[in-house]
């Protein structure tokens, strides 16, 4: 494929007619902050048709976000006059993830960005989604001392000048939403509501530790 950079209207862009992603009006919302904080850093990536117009294959939330925001010129990636078939093809890889994140990793990357607040106003997770993953890294495995002589689990100690301490533990997937909805529960019950995010989660998992 011979592909070609450009600035375009975004006007004069046409959607396709198979594109099954869509986008809530939240997202949509978090799509043009982006935008507004970074600008159009990711191209539209678009197809020639036989009349010579160009066909939206990628970013048509993108393109249409722009148009919203006002901006006259987006850039794109014109991939030619290609078929049907491998336009629809490159349409869906362009919208599906190969990977997934590691919850921890990701967890730790979010942590110096900002707040669940702030994140939430133009990423695309929403402030449970954040809360969660932040909750994630809320405890660590390796930071119990298991030694083969006591089989028992014991707590670092802390220095007389701490009053908290971050513990980090990775959970599967598929229960992070179970334990983040335990550690919410707790937290509006009991009104641990006080403190930021990680120490009410902390305390919430305090709790729950101490009623076991």
């Amino acid at each position: 494929m011979n592909q070609k950079t450009e600035q375009v209207d975004p006007k004069t862009l046409k959607p396709n007619p198979w594109n099954v992603n869509v986008m809530s009006p939240d997202n949509e919302e978090k799509l043009e902050t982006s935008i507004k904080r970074f600008g159009m850093f990711k191209p539209v990536i678009v197809r020639e048709l036989q009349d010579g117009s160009l066909q939206i294959i990628g970013g048509e939330h993108r393109a249409q976000a722009a148009i919203r925001l006002g901006i006259k010129e987006v850039p794109i990636v014109n991939l030619g006059k290609i078929s049907d078939e491998k336009a629809k093809e490159i349409s869906l890889v362009d919208n599906g993830r190969f990977g997934h994140d590691d919850t921890l990793r990701l967890a730790e990357l979010l942590e110096g960005l900002g707040n669940v607040d702030e994140l939430s106003s133009f990423m695309p997770y929403t402030e449970s989604d954040l809360t969660a993953i932040f909750s994630s890294s809320s405890i660590a495995l390796d930071a119990l001392d298991l030694s083969d002589e006591d089989e028992s689990p014991k707590l670092p100690t802390e220095k007389a000048i701490q009053t908290h301490q971050i513990l980090r533990f990775k959970i599967p997937v598929e229960d992070v939403g179970m334990v983040t909805a335990v550690i919410e529960s707790i937290s509006k019950t009991q009104k641990f509501t006080q403190g930021d995010s990680l120490s009410n989660a902390g305390d919430a998992l305090v709790h729950l530790c101490n009623n076991y």
